[in-house]
C-alpha cells in the first residue's frame, strides 16, 4: 500500500491526542504502525472526561480498530468485534487481540483436538458456566465466543488477584493443572504466558 505525506513534518500534537490515545495517521510507514503498541485503555471513558463529542469518539474508535486490523491482517469487522467485546468485558484490547491470535489465529471455526472451540478456544463446559445450555454451534458465533472468553479471562485475573501470568496459564492449561503444579511446589509455566505477554506491559483489565 502506498503511504502519503512526509512523517517528518507531522507535529506531536498531530500524532497523539491529549487523552493519551495514540493514533495511527496514514502518513506513518506501515512497519511503524504495526510494530508499535497501541495505547488505548478505556478510550470512551477518557474521551468523555476530556469532553470530546460523540463524532470524535467514533473517530477514535475507528482509528484504534483500523490499527489493530492492519497489525494482525484481519478484517475491520473482526477487529471491531474483538475491540468492542474486550471493552464491554473490561479487558484491555491489546491483551484481547494477543489472546485471540495465539489461541485461534483469528479463525472462528477452529476446534482443537481437546475440543476447545472458536476464537478464544473455550471448552464447552467452561462456556456453560457463564451461559448454561449453550451449544457447540452457538459457541462458534464470534461475538458469543469473544464475550464468554473475555469474561472468563477477567474472572481468572480477579481470582488470581491481578497476577496476569497465573491467570493466563490457568486459561491455557486449566485450573486443575495449574493448582496441582503449585501444590507440588512446581512452576506451572509452559511458555504460553511468555509468548502472549512479550512486550506487553498492561494490567490486562480496565477498571
Amino acid at each position: 500500500m502506498q503511504w502519503f505525506g512526509d512523517r517528518s513534518s507531522a507535529t506531536s500534537t498531530d500524532e497523539t491526542l491529549a487523552i493519551g490515545l495514540e493514533l495511527a495517521p496514514l502518513w506513518r510507514p506501515a512497519a511503524d504502525v504495526l510494530d508499535r503498541p497501541v495505547r488505548i485503555g478505556p478510550w470512551r471513558y477518557r474521551a468523555e472526561l476530556a469532553g470530546i463529542d460523540a463524532s470524535t469518539q467514533h473517530l477514535l474508535r475507528w482509528n484504534t480498530v483500523f490499527t489493530y486490523a492492519r497489525r494482525y491482517r484481519i478484517t475491520m469487522e473482526l477487529a471491531g468485534l474483538i475491540h468492542d467485546q474486550a471493552i464491554a468485558e473490561k479487558i484491555e484490547p491489546e491483551l484481547a487481540f494477543r489472546l485471540v491470535r495465539l489461541e485461534s489465529r483469528f479463525d472462528p471455526n477452529v476446534v482443537s483436538h481437546a475440543g476447545a472451540i472458536g476464537l478464544t478456544q473455550l471448552m464447552l463446559g467452561t462456556a456453560r458456566y457463564f451461559q448454561p445450555g449453550i451449544t457447540e454451534e452457538q459457541l462458534t458465533d464470534p461475538a458469543t465466543n469473544l464475550r464468554i472468553g473475555f469474561r472468563y479471562l477477567r474472572g481468572l485475573i480477579r481470582e488470581h488477584r491481578g497476577d496476569l501470568k497465573l491467570a493466563l496459564l490457568t486459561y491455557n492449561r486449566g485450573p486443575t493443572a495449574v493448582q496441582n503444579a503449585l501444590a507440588m511446589g512446581e512452576d506451572p509455566a509452559n511458555g504460553y504466558e511468555r509468548v502472549l505477554m512479550r512486550g506487553y506491559t498492561g494490567r490486562g483489565v480496565i477498571d
